[in-house]
C-alpha cells in the first residue's frame, strides 16, 4: 500500500513541474458548513447551531453533512483536473466550507473561475508570537477558592492549544495520582500514538493529541527528525503555553540544582488538547492551522489559546476582518469557544498588531513585578550592574579576571570568534582555571548562533570559577533576558559600564612589546543573581508589545475597534520547556524555561476564561471576554497610571504615559472578571452586522466568508455591542449604542463620562436600575471641540450600588469633515 502512495506522490509532483511550481491554495466554495447549514438539500437536516451553543458533533446529522461537503470537494476537483496533477490536503467542513490544495498556479486559477467557487487564496505563514503570576494575578486567594482550591480550578474545562506540540512526560502536565482525572464524555478528539516509543499522548490531563502538517509537507519544508510527525514538540513554545494556561500547580522550577519557585497554570485543573501545526525551523501555515482550529472545535474544546499569528497581513485580501484564518475563528466563536490570541510582537510601533477582528480576544504583553539583577565588584571599588540568574561567587574573595583573547591557545583560531567563548578547545585551561572569565556579546547572541548557555558551558570545562559577557555595541531593540546558569555568570548590557570594566582590565594587565599578557592583576567577585527584585512598578507594557490602532484593511485605514483588547503578563514567564527543544539555545535539553512574548500572554488571559466559564457554563464567548474587559485594571501596583515602554530620541528605552492602544481596556484582574456585574453580550448576528456597517467592505466578500447575506445594518461599525468605543473619524456629534445586561443581582448604575478636551462626551442616562438578567441600552455622544490630529482617549464608569464597577475606554480622533 506505502509502495502505490509513494508512486501517487512521485506523479503528482512530477505533474506539477509540468504545469508550474505548486503551490498550497485554501478554496472557499459555495454552500453552508455544518455550523450554519439550515437545511434545503434533499436527504440532509439542518446542522446550524444557535450563536454561542456548542456543535454536536456525535450527531448522525452533522456527520453524513460533512461527508455529503467533503464529497462536493473531491467531486468538484475531479470535475476540473485529472487525477494525479494535484493533492488535496484538507476539507474544512465544520465552520467554513472550503478545502486546501496542492496544486499549481494555472489550476488556481481555473478553480477562480469554476461555478460554485467564491474564493481562491494561495496560503501563507504563520509564526510563533513568542510562575510567579498566578500569585502576581492574585489567583491562589482571589479566585481559585471560589472554584474550590487550586485541585478544582478549571475543572472539566477544556483548553486547545494551537501550537507547537506538546512534551506529555513533563510533570506540568502529568496525571496527578492522588486525584485522578476522569472521563469527559463531552470531548470527542483522539490521541495519536507516538510513532518511536507507540505510548499515547494522553494520560486524563492531556486529553486530545494531534498533528497537522500537510501543507508544511507540500511546501517541501516538514523535516521528520526535527519536526516530528506527531504532536511531540520539537521546539518547547507547546509545552511552555500550554504549561501557563493550565499546567499543574506547585510544580518546582529546577535548573543547574537551582529552584526558581513553583509553576502553575491559571486554571491548573484544566484539560488540554493539543493541536500541533507549528513547527520548529519555519513557523506554520495558514492550511494546516485552520485544519487544526476546525478540528478543535468538532472535538468540542471550550477555550482556543493561540500563540500565532501571519508573518504580515494576508494582502490576498482586502479586509483585515475576511480571510480564511479570522472566518475560521468567527465560526469558533458561533460555536460557543472562547478564542485568545497574541496581539503581536512588533512594538513599541504603531499598528503592529496580528489579530484584528472583534470576535478574537487580542491580547498585549505586560512585564510583571519581577525582575533579575546582579552586580560585578570590580577590585578598583568600581560596582557594575548587569543579570544573570547565577550563584555567586565565594563570598569575601576575589577572583582574577582573564578575556578570552588575551588566553587563546594559537592565534590561528581567531577565525572562530573565540571571544564569544562559545568553543573550549581553543582556549588554555591553564590559564583559565581558577579565575574568572570575560567573553564578548557578539552579534552572534542575537541571532542565536551563540548563546549563554553554552559560554557558562565552556567557562565550567575549563574549571574558570565564573564568567562575565560584555556588551560593547548594541542595536536598537535588542532585548536582554536573564539566563540560568550553573556556575556565577553576569551579562553587563549598559555598553558604557562594560567599557568601565574593559579599561580596568586593560590597565590592570600587564603585557610585553608583542602586546602579550606578563600577568593578570585585574580582579573581581559576582553576586548572587538568583533572587527576584519584586516592583511596584508593575505592570508595564513590554517594548516588544504590539500596538493599535487596529486597522480595517490592507492600506492601514484605521478601524472603528479597539486593538488590542487586553494586558497580560508575557515578559519572563517560567513555565515548562521540551527537552526537544533547540528553538531557545539557552534552554537546550532543559525542562523549564523563562520566555517572553505575547505568546505568553495570551494562554494567561486562556487559562483565565477558563474559571470563568468553569463558574459561568454558559456564558457566550462575547460574555467572558466583557467580563475580562470591563474589570481590567488601568493602574500599576503602586496605584500609578500604566507605563509602557518605549524608545527615546536615542532609540534607549525609556517609560511614557499607556494608552489604550497599547493596553485596550487595561491589565487583566482575574478576581473581578468572576463577577463583573455587567456583560456586553454579542452573537454571530451581531459580528455580522459589524461587518456589512463597516465602511469599504464588498457585501459579496462578507457573503464568501461567513455565507450569511446583509440583512441588516447598525448604521456606524462603532454601535457593535463591544466594552469599548473607537470611532476613528469623528465629525461633528455622533450618537453610539451601547447594551448591557446584569449577570448579578439587582443593582443601581450611575453612569459618568470623561474624555481628554479636544472631544466632548456625555452619555445617557446618567443611572439605570437592573434587575438580574435584565438589559437595558444607554447611549454615548461624542463631539468635536478641536481638531488635533492625534487620538483623544477617555473612558465610560458605570459605579454600581452593590460595589461593582464597569469601566469601557472611549477613543476617537475628530475631523472638521
Amino acid at each position: 500500500m506505502r509502495v502505490v502512495e509513494f508512486w501517487l506522490t512521485v506523479l503528482v509532483l512530477f505533474s506539477l513541474l509540468i504545469n508550474g511550481k505548486a503551490e498550497v491554495y485554501i478554496v472557499t466554495i459555495e454552500g453552508e458548513p455544518v455550523i450554519s447549514y439550515t437545511g434545503g438539500i434533499p436527504g440532509f437536516e439542518a446542522t446550524a447551531v444557535e450563536s454561542d451553543e456548542k456543535l454536536d458533533a456525535t450527531s448522525q446529522l452533522v456527520t453524513s453533512y460533512a461527508q455529503h461537503l467533503e464529497q462536493k470537494h473531491d467531486i468538484l476537483l475531479d470535475s476540473l483536473f485529472d487525477r494525479g496533477t494535484y493533492k488535496k490536503l484538507y476539507s474544512y467542513k465544520h465552520l467554513i466550507n472550503g478545502f486546501a490544495v496542492h496544486t499549481s498556479p494555472e489550476q488556481a486559477e481555473t478553480l477562480r473561475r469554476a461555478p460554485d467557487v467564491k474564493s481562491v487564496e494561495r496560503d501563507w505563514k504563520v509564526r510563533r508570537l513568542t510562575t510567579h503570576t498566578p500569585q502576581f494575578l492574585g489567583l491562589p486567594t482571589g479566585v481559585w477558592p471560589t472554584g474550590g482550591g487550586f485541585d478544582k480550578a478549571g475543572e472539566d474545562i477544556i483548553i486547545g492549544f494551537v501550537d507547537s506540540g506538546i512534551f506529555p512526560r513533563h510533570p506540568s502536565f502529568g496525571s496527578l495520582n492522588s486525584d485522578p482525572y476522569g472521563p469527559l464524555p463531552k470531548y470527542r478528539g483522539k490521541c495519536e500514538v507516538d510513532p518511536d516509543t507507540k505510548r499515547e499522548f494522553c494520560n486524563g490531563k492531556i486529553i486530545g493529541a494531534q498533528h497537522f502538517a500537510e501543507a508544511a509537507i507540500a511546501a517541501g519544508v516538514f523535516n521528520p527528525s526535527i519536526d516530528f510527525a506527531s504532536p511531540m514538540d520539537g521546539d518547547g513554545h507547546g509545552s511552555h503555553t500550554a504549561a501557563i494556561a493550565a499546567g499543574n500547580n506547585g510544580i518546582p522550577v529546577r535548573i543547574h540544582g537551582h529552584e526558581f519557585g513553583k509553576a502553575s497554570g491559571m486554571a491548573p485543573r484544566a484539560r488540554i488538547a493539543v493541536y500541533k501545526a507549528l513547527y520548529r525551523l519555519f513557523g506554520g501555515f495558514i492550511a494546516d492551522v485552520v485544519a487544526a482550529i476546525d478540528q478543535a472545535v468538532h472535538d468540542g474544546v471550550d477555550i482556543l489559546s493561540l500563540s500565532v499569528g501571519p508573518n504580515s497581513p494576508p494582502t490576498t485580501t482586502k479586509t483585515t476582518y475576511l480571510n480564511p484564518f479570522d472566518a475560521t475563528l468567527l465560526g469558533a466563536v458561533k460555536a460557543g469557544v472562547f478564542v485568545a490570541q497574541a496581539a503581536g510582537n512588533g512594538g513599541p510601533f504603531p499598528k503592529t498588531l496580528v489579530s484584528y477582528s472583534p470576535w478574537i480576544t487580542s491580547v498585549a504583553a505586560a512585564i510583571d513585578d519581577r525582575r533579575y539583577k546582579n552586580h560585578l565588584y570590580l577590585g578598583n571599588g568600581k560596582i557594575l550592574p548587569g543579570i544573570g540568574l547565577s550563584p555567586s561567587t565565594h563570598p569575601n574573595q576575589t577572583y582574577t579576571l582573564v578575556a578570552a583573547n588575551d588566553v587563546l591557545l594559537d592565534s590561528s583560531v581567531m577565525k572562530y570568534s573565540p571571544s564569544d567563548c562559545q568553543r573550549p578547545e581553543v582556549l588554555n585551561k591553564n590559564l583559565v582555571e581558577g579565575n574568572v572569565l570575560i567573553c564578548g556579546y557578539s552579534f552572534n547572541f542575537v541571532v542565536g548562533t551563540a548563546s549563554i548557555k553554552k559560554v557558562s558551558e565552556t567557562a565550567k570545562s575549563l574549571g574558570a570559577i565564573g564568567f562575565i559577557l560584555a556588551v560593547e555595541n548594541v542595536s536598537p531593540g535588542t532585548k536582554f533576558d536573564p539566563v540560568p546558569v550553573s556556575i556565577p555568570g553576569i551579562l553587563i548590557t549598559d555598553v558604557t559600564k562594560s567599557m568601565d570594566l574593559i579599561d580596568y582590565y586593560n590597565s590592570s594587565t600587564s603585557r610585553d612589546w608583542t602586546g602579550r599578557v606578563k600577568s593578570f592583576k585585574g580582579t573581581g567577585s559576582i553576586g548572587n543573581g538568583l533572587m527576584p527584585i519584586l516592583y511596584k512598578s508593575a505592570p508595564q507594557v513590554a517594548l516588544f508589545s504590539a500596538r493599535g490602532p487596529n486597522i480595517k484593511d490592507f492600506s492601514f485605514q484605521d478601524a472603528d475597534l479597539l486593538k488590542p483588547d487586553i494586558l497580560a503578563p508575557g515578559s519572563l514567564i517560567w513555565a515548562a520547556w521540551s527537552p526537544n527543544g533547540t528553538d531557545e539555545p539557552n534552554y537546550v535539553g532543559e525542562g523549564f524555561a523563562m520566555m517572553s512574548g505575547t505568546s505568553m500572554a495570551a494562554p494567561h488571559i486562556a487559562g483565565i476564561a477558563a474559571l470563568i466559564k468553569q463558574k459561568h457554563p454558559h456564558w457566550s464567548p462575547a460574555a467572558i471576554k466583557s467580563a475580562l474587559l470591563t474589570t481590567s485594571t488601568k493602574l500599576d501596583r503602586a496605584g500609578r497610571p500604566l507605563q509602557a515602554q518605549q524608545y527615546s530620541d536615542t532609540e534607549a528605552m525609556k517609560l511614557v504615559a499607556a494608552t489604550p492602544f497599547d493596553y485596550g481596556s487595561g491589565h487583566v484582574n482575574p478576581r473581578s472578571a468572576l463577577d463583573p456585574g455587567l456583560i456586553f453580550d454579542a452573537g454571530y448576528e451581531d459580528y455580522i452586522g459589524f461587518l456589512c456597517t463597516t465602511p469599504g467592505i464588498d457585501v459579496h466578500e462578507i457573503r464568501n466568508y461567513t455565507n450569511t447575506p446583509c440583512n441588516y445594518t447598525m448604521g456606524h461599525p462603532s454601535n457593535f455591542n463591544t466594552p469599548s468605543i473607537t470611532i476613528s473619524h469623528l465629525v461633528k456629534t455622533q450618537t453610539v449604542t451601547r447594551t448591557v445586561t446584569n449577570v448579578a443581582e439587582e443593582e443601581t448604575y450611575v453612569i459618568t463620562a470623561r474624555m481628554q478636551p479636544a472631544v466632548a462626551i456625555e452619555a445617557n442616562p446618567s443611572a439605570m436600575t437592573l434587575r438580574p438578567g435584565a438589559s437595558r441600552k444607554f447611549t454615548v455622544s461624542l463631539t468635536v471641540r478641536s481638531v488635533t490630529g492625534a487620538y483623544s482617549f477617555g473612558e465610560i464608569l458605570m459605579k454600581g450600588s452593590r460595589g461593582h464597577q464597569v469601566r469601557i475606554p472611549v477613543v476617537a480622533m475628530g475631523y472638521w469633515r
